[in-house]
């Protein structure tokens, strides 16, 4: 494998190309799971391998896709390398509910206030579930352990939650 970064065929500025999407990548790795050092090594790998790659820049919504789709693939062989493969079905989980939400160009600063807002509008034991499910990456089981019901209960919560989530982000991007 070439293990050269040449960008003069990239059609954008590296610098540019980085300013514009490392915190959203970074962002969408810690969504599908990733520790905050794991999402800064994962970022930095997804942007050398597209230095490396003959990609070239057309549109903004492509590049996008292009270096979060590398992203995406970095972190499951990453879960593969560590023996973790059963993991692989809730990152595409996570990874559909990214694309759902933020689309093709990936998130900006008012659509993280507007999910933060979602959030805080979730009853405390939804908000909790979601937690617990998404930033601490527990089993629908250890989350009915923690929120003392059973895991079809849990499952329920989990799916009220996500529902309105969509509905309040789908209030917001239209208001």
């Amino acid at each position: 494998m070439d293990r050269t970064v040449s960008v003069e065929n990239l059609g954008v500025e590296p610098e540019l190309l980085v300013r514009k999407y490392q915190a959203g990548l970074w962002r969408y790795l810690r969504t599908l799971g990733a520790s905050p050092d794991l999402a800064d090594d994962l970022t930095q790998s997804a942007f050398l391998a597209v230095f490396r790659s003959r990609f070239v820049h057309e549109a903004w919504p492509k590049t996008w896709s292009f270096l979060k789709r590398v992203a995406y693939n970095l972190f499951v062989d990453e879960h593969r390398r560590r023996g973790r493969a059963d993991q692989v079905e809730l990152i595409e989980e996570r990874d559909l509910a990214w694309s759902e939400w933020f689309g093709d160009e990936g998130p900006d600063e008012e659509m993280i206030m507007a999910l933060r807002d979602c959030v805080g509008s979730l009853t405390p034991r939804a908000r909790y579930g979601i937690e617990l499910r998404y930033r601490d990456q527990l089993s629908r089981e250890k989350i009915a352990a923690a929120l003392e019901m059973s895991p079809d209960g849990a499952k329920n919560l989990l799916q009220r939650a996500k529902q309105r989530l969509r509905e309040c982000l789908e209030r917001k991007r239209h208001d």
